[in-house]
């Protein structure tokens, strides 16, 4: 059997590779709010375990056990802070100090005042599981649609660690598995704690994976989003049509998509500088997205060039749209006074047809013409793609290229 200065040992230095290992994840990604209530979880617990061990150097008095049980209560309700920030709850130090403070006084009771194995293990049981009991409901919900694996990982070991506590408190209070005893422990208590031990790494290792599976899912944001205006970029725009097309296909209904392009934009680069024309993008960015709808998307796909993909949409809805979005820039234009700088843009839009298929770069090219056409007419403006039906037989070979434009204020 190991002896107790030797499991308490493997305590301390498990918590204390996890603390570094929480460390680094809190120096590489700075934002990860909840690797640091994890890191201070895990040094928290290393002190406790450190503390419990000086029970073997004054066996005279309990106080280390005082100290390193309320560390223990601590270490947990920090654990379960860190999972609340993880899926963006709000946490409670008020809670987590009331938990601690109780579960000290009650330790402090049953050693000065009332000195009972039974009843410590009962406060320490009960303070040790309240904030796990609570954090299980978080990590085994559904969010978005799904579970993610590491936090079911940790939600079972949760479950797991908790019938451990509810068995050693009941051995505890029964005499089961022999005394309780942190000066000697029995077999099954040894057994115990080494258990606890590799279910701590456990549950830490399904916090490492939240956070990989957080991160990944940012990373692949960030790799659609535009860094400028936070709006999809070019891939997300290309990815988001093929599925557009793909449905429009299976299904035959409509679609339509607007290509913007910010007039005068050089000139505004030239004139103010870019971090003014950055400004600029990110003010139409704004504008434009109060006058979109639930389901519609922004995206800017270079320059100062943006499109809009109008879901279950109509050329006239799309042209709809399209007014919206000058509306809004004219009437801004209308109140710059002083340096303010007024945006123009100018407008093409264009609906799916069967003849594009699946094929996105059919429908840009479409929407490109709108706009070419919207330029040629004075600029701030909008113009469709309306595709008339000819009038005389044309070859196979005819393309959309020859199809009539037809414009619009």
């Amino acid at each position: 059997m190991l002896s107790v200065p030797t499991l308490w040992t493997v305590f301390v230095i498990n918590f204390l590779a996890l603390g570094l290992i929480w460390g680094y994840v809190i120096r590489s990604y700075p934002s990860f709010e909840a690797a640091r209530f994890w890191t201070g979880s895990a040094f928290t617990a290393a002190a406790g375990a450190a503390m419990a061990m000086l029970r073997v150097v004054l066996p005279d008095t309990l106080v280390p056990l005082l100290f390193a049980g309320t560390a223990l209560i601590l270490a947990i309700c920090l654990a379960s802070m860190g999972i609340q920030k993880f899926f963006d709850r709000p946490v409670s130090w008020r809670n987590t100090l009331l938990t601690t403070g109780l579960g000290f006084a009650g330790l402090s009771f049953f050693i000065f005042v009332h000195d009972s194995v039974p009843a410590r293990m009962t406060v320490f049981t009960i303070a040790q599981a309240l904030p796990m009991v609570l954090s299980l409901k978080l990590l085994l919900t559904p969010h978005e649609g799904r579970v993610n694996p590491g936090a079911r990982l940790a939600g079972v070991v949760t479950i797991i660690i908790l019938g451990i506590l509810a068995v050693r408190l009941l051995g505890a209070v029964t005499g089961m598995g022999g005394s309780f005893s942190y000066m000697h422990f029995s077999p099954v208590q040894s057994v115990v704690i080494l258990v606890l031990v590799f279910l701590s790494m456990s549950l830490n290792f399904g916090f490492l994976l939240m956070a990989m599976d957080r991160l990944r899912n940012e990373v692949a944001d960030l790799a659609l989003l535009d860094d400028l205006t936070g709006v999809g970029n070019r891939r997300y725009l290309l990815q988001r049509l093929t599925e557009e097309c793909a449905r429009s296909e299976r299904g035959g209904q409509p679609f339509a998509l607007l290509v913007i392009d910010l007039d005068g934009f050089k000139s505004i680069n030239d004139t103010h500088g870019h971090a003014a024309g950055d400004a600029c993008l990110q003010h139409f960015t704004l504008m434009a997205q109060t006058r979109l709808r639930p389901g519609d998307m922004l995206a800017r796909t270079g320059g100062d060039e943006f499109c809009i993909v109008l879901p279950s949409s109509t050329l006239r809805e799309g042209a709809m749209i399209a007014r919206r979005v000058l509306e809004v820039c004219r009437a801004d234009a209308e109140q710059c006074t002083g340096n303010d700088i007024p945006i123009a843009v100018s407008i093409g839009v264009a609906q799916w047809s069967r003849e594009m298929g699946a094929f996105p770069d059919r429908l840009i090219a479409a929407a490109d013409h709108a706009l070419y056409d919207a330029k040629k007419a004075g600029r701030n403006g909008f113009a469709t793609y309306d595709p008339a039906p000819p009038l005389a037989p044309e070859p196979a070979t005819s393309g959309m290229a020859d199809m009539a434009l037809r414009k619009r204020a």
